[in-house]
């Protein structure tokens, strides 16, 4: 056969290798996007947890103490606490969902990247948001339970309040202090551990899905 006669079967075998590429990349693509829905879920069913168990009963509680019109002012100081409380867990499990809603899978593989790593961001700082406060909150709270009584604990126990201030105070600048110690440059690897805990297992399987999806693109 002459060289002009292999051409067309050349360029038909060319075309049908490239059909095959993007066949091939589409069914991997398909089959971790599905993983990284599935890498997700476990972040939003918590989500949803972190509304329904932890925002909204500290808004109820905080709903009783004010339907039973407490007199004393650290009381309703206290209240307001744990009911700014239940609506900031809300609020920081919305704007996260919220962000789960946006990623868009029909993406290009980097943009989901971003989309995912303004995730982790929010995701984290609703960490701290949440449970940060609770140095602090376990008083508020019983001293809102102790109002639906009557009962004013900066009055009658205001010792074990102080003592309290001072474990919180205490807790939270340890907390502080060790996240400051463990980023130090000779601390690298636990800094980088801490920082994986921090961002949660669901993050870190969606992550994975999307390294390996752009390396299979890029091959």
């Amino acid at each position: 056969m002459e060289l002009d006669d292999l051409k067309p079967a050349w360029q038909a075998l060319d075309r049908s290798l490239e059909r095959q590429s993007t066949l091939n990349l589409a069914i991997f693509r398909a089959g971790r996007i599905d993983r990284l829905r599935g890498s997700l879920r476990p972040l939003f069913w918590g989500q949803l947890a972190q509304m329904l168990l932890l925002g909204l009963p500290f808004i109820a509680l905080a709903t009783l103490l004010w339907a039973s019109q407490p007199q004393h002012a650290a009381v309703i100081v206290a209240g307001v606490i744990v009911h700014a409380y239940g609506v900031f867990a809300i609020v920081s499990a919305g704007i996260v969902l919220g962000q789960i809603g946006r990623i868009d899978h029909a993406e290009p593989v980097l943009e989901i990247q971003k989309r995912l790593a303004r995730l982790r961001k929010l995701y984290i700082r609703s960490g701290m948001v949440v449970g940060l406060p609770w140095w602090f909150l376990w008083i508020a709270i019983l001293q809102v339970l102790a109002g639906l009584r009557g009962v004013d604990l900066a009055q009658t126990a205001p010792s074990m309040l102080w003592i309290g201030y001072g474990l919180g105070a205490a807790g939270l600048l340890g907390t502080a202090w060790l996240h400051r110690w463990a980023r130090r440059p000779e601390r690298a690897a636990l800094g980088a551990k801490m920082d994986a805990s921090l961002s949660g297992g669901s993050l870190r399987k969606a992550q994975a899905q999307l390294d390996e999806l752009l390396r299979f693109e890029r091959t």
